[in-house]
């Protein structure tokens, strides 16, 4: 039986967020089984912006508020998938959410901050929720994007040769996949 995840993510475009409940079979990808979009509201979108561009002062409340509010688009979108799910919704195991980033510095802050308040949206999902994987690939010494060499690994790693896949976003990066064993996987940011 393949276990169920739902994925989250939002880009540095800020214009939606993406979903796509994935099946695994054990510890390997297997396969994307639904996917979906749920736009900002643009009054939010330009919150958002605003805040990500001016880094100015904000007070605690409205980050909150702000932190609540992305995290009830993340759980919208994840609801849109839900339903596509096999059997029954019991067998998503987790959603993993990227948040919404609003700061992001690996070499000199060592730090990044997302929006999108995990608890709320394992609440409003009924879902375990994982999150918050680029602070904990940054005090680990990464750049803080632990999953994309997992997942190029997964979807493109072979005995045959080398390989090295370019990711280009708001943040581009490269993996280098020196063969088909998963510990020499690595990966970097190479700017904007």
């Amino acid at each position: 039986m393949h276990a169920l995840c739902i994925g989250l993510m939002s880009g540095t475009s800020m214009d939606a967020v993406d979903a796509a409940l994935c099946a695994f079979d054990g510890t390997r990808f297997s396969g994307i089984l639904d996917t979906a979009s749920v736009p900002y509201p643009a009054a939010l979108r330009s919150q958002l912006l605003d805040l990500q561009r001016l880094r100015s002062a904000l007070p605690v409340a409205e980050l909150c508020t702000l932190d609540n509010a992305v995290a009830e688009c993340f759980a919208a979108a994840a609801l849109k998938v839900l339903p596509q799910a096999p059997a029954d919704r019991t067998r998503v195991r987790a959603i993993g959410s990227h948040g919404q980033t609003i700061f992001h510095d690996p070499e000199h802050v060592r730090s990044s901050i997302q929006l999108g308040n995990p608890a709320l949206i394992a609440a409003l999902t009924d879902t375990p929720v994982v999150a918050d994987f680029r602070r904990s690939d940054i005090a680990l010494g990464g750049h803080g994007a632990p999953l994309v060499p997992a997942f190029h690994h997964a979807l493109f790693a072979g005995a045959d040769a080398p390989r090295c896949i370019v990711n280009i976003g708001g943040i581009a990066n490269i993996t280098i996949l020196p063969g088909d064993d998963a510990s020499g996987a690595r990966g970097f940011d190479t700017g904007p």
